[in-house]
This record gives structure tokens, sequence and C-alpha cells, in this order.
């Protein structure tokens, strides 16, 4: 089996075209324990993810947590399924659909735009030979995650490049690490929350919730955390908010072992212990609702709050298509990709120019 991938059918004088592929994290095919298997057994084998010896982790995976966990998971997914399927997927679809039609709307000069899930369907290395199928020669590789962490934005990058050492022509690849200070993302949240207040109004509280990692990542050198602080420092200066008036949590703790704190069940359980009128939550590091911000914040954070004797208790919905997000994902992109579109492009001009090349190319013996 050879074990560089086939290469697409090429004709000289052919366009070629920039591209843009979104990358998030995955999802199941379906919110039942036949489906999540795979998807936890693909998700939990990544180094990135867990970082204990492989031989001792193999062992608790698939002779535990695999045993256990599907079931008790697809009731979560169950919980928050969409007609369409997935929210993470449907949103992340919507985000690619909705970028190339802004980008479209900006210039002429042609522009792919395409999702993939670095866990599950459509996988990154998939995506990635249907663009160069389309032409796609410059890749911009643009993970969907603000805060640049290794067992996020470091692993989806990974799927990428395992995908592109088996390329015998690989594109010219650029990668947004991450845009957790970038100020159309901080203004887009800025604006989320606003429009959000502006009909329910403003509570006593905003919460802050960051996907969490383990302790022992930021002492070896992560950037996540201080990341994470950044943006909800910038997030709340932009909504002008007094030191009291929010917090910074880490949520989705895994295991035993010491995560990122303080932990959002215990900020929420201490602000409710507090008889706190209203809290609002909002989760700055997931730019499309999922699993973690639809179940674990909107359902179990209430849960946890209420409990502990809180009042009033609301989730703002992640970014997902709202047009200020795609805007600022346009922003984002078009500078990543400076010096790769031509400001005067003409479609009539360069298709002259890839038939003037392909004439060229046959006067010199080629076939095709």
């Amino acid at each position: 089996m050879p074990y560089f991938l086939p290469e697409p059918p090429y004709s000289h004088g052919q366009a070629t075209r920039a591209g843009i592929l979104l990358i998030n994290l995955g999802t199941p095919e379906a919110a039942t324990a036949k489906a999540l298997r795979p998807y936890l057994k693909e998700f939990l084998s990544d180094r990135r993810v867990v970082e204990i010896p492989r031989f001792i982790w193999w062992l608790i995976l698939n002779g535990v947590i695999l045993n256990t966990r599907p079931k008790k998971s697809a009731e979560k997914y169950a919980s928050i399924w969409r007609p369409e399927g997935s929210p993470l997927k449907h949103f992340t679809a919507r985000q690619a659909e909705l970028l190339a039609a802004e980008l479209a709307r900006r210039g002429p000069q042609p522009i792919v735009v395409d999702y993939a899930m670095r866990y599950g369907q459509p996988s990154v290395g998939s995506r990635i030979q249907a663009m160069k199928a389309l032409g796609v020669d410059r890749l911009l590789l643009l993970p969907l995650y603000p805060q640049y962490a290794a067992s996020s934005t470091g692993s989806a990058l990974d799927a990428a490049w395992h995908s592109l050492l088996r390329q015998r022509n690989p594109p010219e690849v650029r990668v947004l690490k991450h845009f957790h200070a970038d100020a159309g993302y901080i203004a887009a949240l800025k604006q989320s929350v606003q429009t959000y207040w502006a009909e329910h109004g403003q509570p006593d509280v905003l919460v802050m919730s960051f996907h969490g990692i383990p302790r022992r990542s930021l002492d070896l050198g992560d950037p996540y955390h201080c990341e994470c602080q950044r943006t909800g420092r910038l997030l709340a200066e932009a909504l002008h908010l007094a030191p009291e008036q929010y917090r910074v949590s880490f949520q989705s703790r895994f295991g035993r072992a010491e995560w990122l704190q303080p932990y959002t069940v215990a900020t929420l359980e201490e602000l409710g212990a507090k008889k706190t009128r209203r809290v609002d939550v909002i989760c700055p590091g997931f730019i499309a609702d999922c699993l973690e911000t639809l179940e674990e914040i909107a359902m179990e954070g209430k849960a946890s709050f209420l409990g502990a004797g809180g009042g009033d208790y609301r989730y703002i919905p992640a970014l997902n298509d709202r047009p200020v997000w795609i805007n600022a994902l346009a922003d984002l992109a078009m500078t990543q990709m400076g010096g790769w579109l031509d400001a005067e492009f003409n479609a009539e001009t360069e298709s002259a120019i890839s038939h003037e090349r392909a004439q060229r190319a046959k006067q010199m013996g080629a076939n095709n």
C-alpha cells in the first residue's frame, strides 16, 4: 500500500485557490451509546488529551471507561440534540457557510471555506484532500479555539500535520494559533452579552466559564490559563464591570488530578450559598454551543447554583452564527492570508492567463 495519498487530477493552467479550514473539537454521529463509543475512544486515545503512560491508560480506557461512559454520555447528548443533529456540528457548518459568503462579499477572488472535526466526521484529513481537489494550494488552518491549549489547538494541528505528512504535494500552510485577545472577538462577546442584558436585564455577577485542563499542563508550560484570564479581563473591561461583578472559572474537570481553579461548580455553589440574586454564565472559550455549554453549564450549572440557595440563573449562548462574530472571523482570516490574495483579481483575466499557460504546456509536450 503506497505511503503517500493519491494526488487529485492535475491539468496545466488550472487555477489555484486559497482555502480556509475551520477545525472544531468534534461530535458523535448520534446521541446513542453505540455512536459514543468510537467517538470517545478516538478522543480519549489522543496523547494530547490524556498524558499518562499508554499501557496504564489503555487498560483504564478499554477496561472501564468505554464500557461505562458511552451510555451516560449518550443520555447527556440526547438532552441537547437538535432535529438537525449535533449543535456543535450545526453551528460550525453554519460558520463556514457564512464566512464563505462574507469573504465573497468583500472581494472577487474565490476562497474555498470548509470545516472539519478533530474527532469524528468530517475528519481533518478528508477535508484537506477535498480542498486540494478544488485547487487549494494555500491553506489557512483555523482551529476554533480562542485560547491555545495543547489538548485542543495543538491536537487539531496534529491531525492536519498527520495528513500533510502523507501528501506528495502539500499546500502552503498558515495557522491561526489563537485569538484570545483579538479586538473583533472581544467586541463580538461584548455585543452578545449586551444584547442579552438589554432583553433580560443585568445580573449581580457574570461568571465566565472556560474549559478546564489539568494543573500539570500549566506547570509544564501550557499558556492556556493566562490566555483565559486575559480574555476574561478584556471582556470585563469592555463591559465596564467592577471586580466584584464577574468571576473567571474552569469547568469540565475529569479524573482525580487537580485541574485549573477555581472550578465553575464550586464558584456557582459559593454564589448560591451567598444568596446571590442572579447569576449569568457565558463560556467565551466555546465559539459554538455544544454539550459543555448546553448541558453542563445551562442545565447542571443551574442545578448547582439553585441547589445551593441562589436566585435566578441564566446561560448566555455562544457566538454561534451571530453576524458580528462572522465579521470578526473574516477579519482574522483576511489578516492571516495577507499576501495570498490578489487585490486586483479579475476572473476573466485569470481564466485567460490559465488558458495561455495550458497552451504553452501543450506546446512543450505536456499531456494535460
